[in-house]
C-alpha cells in the first residue's frame, strides 16, 4: 500500500529552523521523482524542492539559499532542511512522488502520490 507520511512540522519563530521528513512506503521511493510543495492559506500549492533518482535537487526561486532537500535510500526517506525561515513560509507541507510504470510495452503511464501534509507556522 502506498503511503507516504510528514513530519517535523510546527511553530517556530523567524530565523529558526526546521527538518520534515516523509517516510515513502509501497515500493515508490526509488526510481522516481520525490518533491516537497507546500500551500499558504488562500493561495495555490507551490513546488519548494524536488530531488531525482539520480540525486539532482531543484529549488524555487523564493527558498533556493534557505532549503535544502534529501533523498535517504536506506531509510525511503525525503527530508527538506529550512533555514532562516520566514513568516512566508507559513504553510502546509505536502511531500510528493511523481514517476510512471509501463503498463503494456506500448503504453508509458504516469502516476503521483501526496501526503497529508505537515503544518508550518512561522510567527514574526
Amino acid at each position: 500500500q502506498v503511503q507516504l507520511v510528514e513530519s517535523g512540522g510546527g511553530t517556530v519563530q523567524a530565523g529558526e529552523s526546521l527538518r520534515l521528513s516523509c517516510t515513502v512506503s509501497g515500493g515508490i521511493f526509488s526510481g522516481n521523482t520525490l518533491n516537497w510543495y507546500r500551500q499558504a492559506p488562500g493561495k495555490e500549492r507551490e513546488l519548494v524542492a524536488g530531488i531525482s533518482a539520480g540525486g539532482t535537487a531543484t529549488y524555487a526561486g523564493a527558498v533556493k539559499s534557505r532549503v535544502t532537500i534529501f533523498r535517504n535510500s536506506l531509510r525511503n526517506v525525503v527530508e527538506l532542511q529550512m533555514t532562516n525561515l520566514k513568516p512566508e513560509d507559513t504553510g502546509v507541507y505536502y511531500c510528493n512522488v511523481r514517476g510512471h510504470y509501463y503498463s503494456s510495452i506500448w503504453n508509458r503511464d504516469e502516476f503521483e502520490h501526496w501526503g497529508r501534509g505537515t503544518q508550518v507556522t512561522v510567527s514574526s
